[in-house]
Parts: C-alpha cells; sequence; structure tokens
C-alpha cells in the first residue's frame, strides 16, 4: 500500500529507501501484534499502539531534512492504521493524539517544542488530526464489522454442522426402524409361509408313512385319501419354493443383478402363459381377456413378464370374493408402450397406500389394516414392480373403472433389434434395474 504512493512523494533514492525500511518494519510488527491481541491485561494494546507510534517518529526523524511533512503524515497516518486494524478503536484514538503531539514536536518548525510558527502549519496539523481520528475510527469499524461477519459465519457453519449432524441421526434412527421393520415382516413371513407349508407336508407325510407300516386293513387311507395327502405336500412344496424364489429375487433386484433375456414375442402368447400358471388360483372367478387388434411384437424377457401378471392374477383372485370377475387388458400405448392392465372387483386400495404396496413385504387391504386373510407376506408387487422397472417401463395403480376394485397397470417397451447382450444377460436392464432402486 505504502509503495503505491512513493512515486508520487519523489524519487530520490533515500526517500525509496526510507520508505522500504519502513514497510519491513511495519511487516515485523503485524505478527507480535496479533499475539499481543489475544495477550492480557488489555493495557499492553495501548502501550503497543504508542510504541509503534514512537517507532515510526523514531524512523522519519533521521530523515526530517530528506522528506517533506506530508510524508511525515501518510507514514505516521499508516502506523494508525494498522494501529486500529490490529488492536481497535481506543488505541488508535489514543495513537492518534500521541501521533499529533509527534508531528508538532519533530517535525513542525520550531522544532522540539509545541509551538508553531507558521499559521499554514496549524492547519496541516488540524487536518493531520482530523484525518488520523477519521482512519483510526473507519479502520477498527470495518475490523469490528469483519470480526463480527467472521463469528457470523463461524456461527452459521456451527449450526449447519448441527443440523447434518440431526439429519444424519434422524437418517440412522429411520434406516433401524425400517430395518427392524423389515426384520419382523422376514420372522413373519418365516413363520407363516414357511412354518405353515412345513406342518402340512410333515402331516402328510406322517401319515401316508403310517398308513403303510399300518396292519389292519380298515385303517388304511383310500386311494383318494393318499392322492388328497399327495396334493398337500405337493402344494406346501410349491408354496415353499415360490417363497424362496421370491427372496432370491427381491435379493437380485436389490443388488441391480436381475438378468433379462429378452426375445421377440407375442403379448398374447404371454398372457396365455401366465393364466395357464393362474389357473389354479383363479378357477373361482371369471376371467375377461380384452386384446387390442393387431398389437406389436415386443422383445422381452416373456418369463418375467409372465411372473409380473401373474402376480396381479395372484392378487386380484386373494383380495377379491369368489365369482367374480378378473379382467386382464392389453393395448398400444404412447411411444411405443405396451400398456397391460389387471383389473379386479374387490375392496380396492385407498391412493395413500397405493405407492407402499410396492415396498417389500408390505400388504394392506382396502383400509389399510393387513390381512392375514389373503396370505403372502408383501414381494410380489416388489419383485413385479422390479421387473418392469428393469424392462424401462413403470407400474402404477388407478382407480377401478366401476368405482370398485383395483385397477393395476404396467407398461414394457415395444423394444429393438439393438440391445446390449452379455453372454444372455441384458446389461441396460441390470442397470435401470439399479436406477430404480436408487429412486
Amino acid at each position: 500500500m505504502l509503495l503505491s504512493v512513493v512515486p508520487q512523494l519523489g524519487t530520490s533514492p533515500s526517500l525509496r529507501t526510507f520508505y522500504e525500511t519502513l514497510i519491513s518494519f511495519l511487516r515485523r510488527l503485524a505478527h507480535p501484534a496479533r499475539v499481543i491481541l489475544r495477550v492480557s491485561p488489555p493495557w499492553l494494546r495501548y502501550l503497543c499502539s504508542l510504541s509503534a507510534v514512537a517507532a515510526a517518529t523514531g524512523v522519519l526523524a533521521p530523515f526530517r531534512a530528506l522528506i517533506n511533512s506530508t510524508t511525515v503524515a501518510v507514514a505516521l497516518l499508516l502506523v494508525i492504521l494498522f494501529v486500529a486494524i490490529l488492536w481497535g478503536s481506543k488505541p488508535a484514538l489514543l495513537s492518534s493524539v500521541f501521533a499529533m503531539l509527534c508531528f508538532n514536536f519533530f517535525f513542525l518548525p520550531p522544532f522540539h517544542t509545541f509551538t508553531i510558527a507558521d499559521p499554514q502549519n496549524w492547519v496541516a496539523l488540524t487536518a493531520f488530526f482530523v484525518t488520523a481520528l477519521a482512519v483510526g475510527q473507519l479502520s477498527a469499524s470495518a475490523k469490528r464489522r469483519a470480526e463480527e461477519a467472521e463469528a457470523g459465519r463461524i456461527e452459521i457453519r456451527r449450526l449447519y454442522d448441527d443440523l447434518q449432524f440431526a439429519f444424519e441421526r434422524a437418517s440412522e434412527a429411520e434406516a433401524l426402524e425400517k430395518s427392524e421393520r423389515l426384520k419382523s415382516a422376514l420372522l413373519d413371513a418365516v413363520t407363516h409361509d414357511v412354518r405353515t407349508p412345513l406342518t402340512s407336508i410333515k402331516a402328510s407325510a406322517t401319515l401316508l408313512l403310517e398308513d403303510r407300516e399300518s396292519t389292519e386293513p380298515g385303517a388304511r387311507l383310500s386311494p383318494d385319501e393318499q392322492r388328497a395327502m399327495l396334493r398337500v405336500i405337493n402344494h406346501g412344496a410349491d408354496r415353499l419354493d415360490r417363497f424362496i424364489e421370491g427372496i432370491v429375487d427381491l435379493a437380485r433386484i436389490d443388488t441391480g443383478d436381475m438378468s433379462l433375456h429378452r426375445h421377440w414375442g407375442a403379448v398374447e402368447d404371454i398372457i396365455d402363459a401366465a393364466l395357464a400358471q393362474a389357473e389354479p388360483l383363479t378357477r373361482h372367478h371369471q376371467i375377461k381377456v380384452i386384446a387390442s387388434e393387431e398389437l406389436p411384437v415386443v422383445r422381452v424377457d416373456a418369463r418375467a413378464v409372465a411372473e409380473v401378471i401373474y402376480t396381479l392374477l395372484d392378487n386380484a383372485s386373494k383380495y377379491s370374493d369368489p365369482e367374480t370377475l378378473i379382467t386382464i387388458e392389453a393395448a398400444r400405448a404412447a411411444d411405443d408402450l405396451i400398456e397391460i392392465i389387471v383389473e379386479d372387483q374387490g375392496p380396492g386400495i385407498p391412493p395413500g397406500l397405493r405407492e407402499r404396496v410396492f415396498e417389500r413385504f408390505y400388504r394392506a387391504t382396502g383400509d389399510g389394516a393387513t390381512d392375514d386373510r389373503a396370505g403372502g407376506i408383501g414381494m410380489g408387487l416388489a419383485i413385479a414392480k422390479g421387473i418392469v422397472t428393469a424392462h424401462g417401463g413403470r407400474i402404477w395403480i388407478e382407480d377401478s373403472a366401476s368405482g370398485h376394485g383395483a385397477r393395476i397397470i404396467f407398461t414394457v417397451p415395444v423394444g429393438d433389434d439393438d440391445g446390449t447382450r452379455d453372454g444372455g444377460r441384458d446389461v441396460p436392464a441390470v442397470r435401470n434395474a439399479q436406477d430404480a432402486r436408487a429412486t
């Protein structure tokens, strides 16, 4: 800062040497001054401010014959500026008064007295004193505002850290609560969907073994009874198999490791495959299939899409009364999509639960209560959503056209010939599954 005014005050080598010496001195003074700022007692600040003016005067006095009063005034004002910045307004005020006295005593003729011979020097001294006071107070005020701004920034940072910590704690608590809910749901699943079929299988197998070992002709099971026991075993084994497949599919969806094997095929054939698989579940319901004419073939994993339709039929049969109508529709939608709809005449799903039913292990009836009567543990719709998302489609729930029942809709793209394959795995599908899990 001081070097910028040197060209205006003269080009003498001795003057430049003087200013360079003064700047070097002030720089050496600045670092210990900051240390003194934090040292008690406070009177040390005043002593240091007086010492700074005295030191500057001592440096300038030997050059009195080479420099004019304007140069001295500028140098002393710089010292006051440093005092105000380092130690505040009160030490700056004291140093302003002391600098005025030194300026008068050492640099205004007659020297070494407080008498002023030239009236113009009164103007110079008064201007110097007023300027010194203004510089000191303005510098101290700027320093104070800077300190307040820094304190505000530190406080904002502290509040931000506290808020972030609170959010992290809340997220951890929420994750822990969710984990506990999943553990509870999984325990219920093991209790219901594993123990129940195991109990049926064990009881039926025990009866068959006892029948074969029985020696009393009248106590033997009839062929029809034996077939009934075998059907119970077969049904229980199927339930266990589907439970294990559901857990494996959820794990693959959760890790983004779902592999789709896409092939060209007709939508009608996929619906027929799902209906054949769901026939034992829907035999007590009326089934109606509505397919638009000239539906294009699609390039999808037919087995996986059929599993989605089967899941929707399974839910429709569970949550609607026997002999009611279940409708399957297939139609062309915008953006090269095929829209498949499964609609029942059950109690329906309230709007507030239509997103939650796609969560893992969540099941609800029309009034939002858990429905133990329907069976299952709430994996089906979560798996269906993962399969649909992996194909690049979406799945959602709407109000039934009749105003009574659930209407579940999902879309799959028609597809093209540019899919990337990697040993049978559809790589884009894996990435889409990961994106779905992230959202």
